[in-house]
This record gives C-alpha cells, structure tokens and sequence, in this order.
C-alpha cells in the first residue's frame, strides 16, 4: 500500500465538495430511471477493487488509483455526451469534469514519470484495452445501462476507498473500501448530500 500524495488531498477535497451535490444535479434532475450507455467496466464499484485486489498479490496502490482516473474520465465524458447545452446539469457536470482535471494533474506530478511507464498487471491492462476499445467494436454484451447518478456514487466511494488518507477521519479509522461504510445508515455521518 502507498500512500497518497499530500498534494492530491486539496483537489480532491475540491472533487468531493462538488460530488456532495450529485442527488440534486444527477438525480432530480433527469428523468425518473433515466439511464446512459456505459461500457461494463466503467461500473467500477468498491466490489471491483476488493477483486481486483484479492486476484493480484501485491497490487500497487497507484496502478488502481490510476485506473480510477481513467474510468471516471470516461464517465464523465458519457454523461456530458447525453446532456443538451441548456441542460440544468451541464454546468455542474462540466466543473466536476475541471475538477477532476484538476486532480489528474496533480497526480501526474506527484509521481515520477516511470510509474506511468511501468508495464500494468495483466488483470488491470484487460480492463485499460477495454475502457480504450473503440464504441463500435466493444460487443453488445460488454455494455450496460446505469444512471448519472449510481455512477458519480460509484466514482464518490471509489475515491474514498483509493485515496483513503485524504478523507481520514479524527475520530476513528474508517474502511471506506468496505460496503457495509455505505450502506443507509452510515451515509450521514459522511459529506452530506443536498
């Protein structure tokens, strides 16, 4: 396990104050079961990083965090797609998307270059050539349909699992990896949602 960086801890703070507001901007306002088309592997859930995690021994901390950024980069692209200009959730989404820009630069910077040089596990390579195959190419099966808002909930638990000491709490040590931290009762004692 390596540590985050103390530098990517300001921009994703940043990141987490805007994602506390995607109930109001990726639910309320699109229709009710409204869905996008995403790749299968751009549902990346904390149930994905437990796997991944278990099936590769010794699996880098950055290679994941890495990932991360590359799926949510993805995401948030698809969800900007389905919006018309005058969409009430296009301005937000787009500063999500800056903000996110934002912390992948900083994360860029706060590595040496040979990180992003190394060769990826073969398990996390599968999931990068998929999430960089063509639209047109990727099979029928290989896609699924999500909601704006299950997929920025995703991204949200997905960073506090990856850059847990970023979000560490005073009072107790949290497992932000673990399901059960998120479940109903313990989404309060979080960055509320408006």
């Amino acid at each position: 396990m390596t540590l985050t960086p103390a530098s990517m801890c300001t921009p994703l703070k940043t990141l987490n104050e805007s994602l506390s507001h995607r109930r109001r901007y990726m639910k309320h306002n699109f229709p009710i079961n409204y869905t996008i088309r995403v790749r299968q592997r751009e549902v990346f859930k904390l149930s994905n990083i437990s796997r991944m995690k278990l099936q590769g021994e010794g699996l880098d901390e950055v290679v994941l965090q890495r990932l991360w950024f590359q799926v949510n980069q993805g995401v948030l692209k698809k969800i900007i797609r389905v919006m018309p200009d005058r969409h009430p959730s296009r301005p937000y989404t787009a500063e999500l998307e800056r903000r996110f820009k934002d912390a992948e630069g900083v994360f860029v910077h706060s590595h040496p270059a040979e990180v992003f040089q190394q060769e990826l596990p073969e398990t996390i390579q599968d999931i990068w050539d998929c999430l960089t195959e063509e639209p047109d190419r990727v099979p029928e099966s290989s896609w699924r349909l999500a909601s704006p808002k299950s997929l920025l909930d995703n991204f949200c638990q997905t960073m506090y699992c990856l850059f847990s000491e970023c979000f560490a709490s005073q009072e107790a040590q949290q497992d932000y990896c673990g399901v059960f931290h998120w479940k109903k009762g313990r989404k309060k004692d979080l960055q509320p949602e408006s």
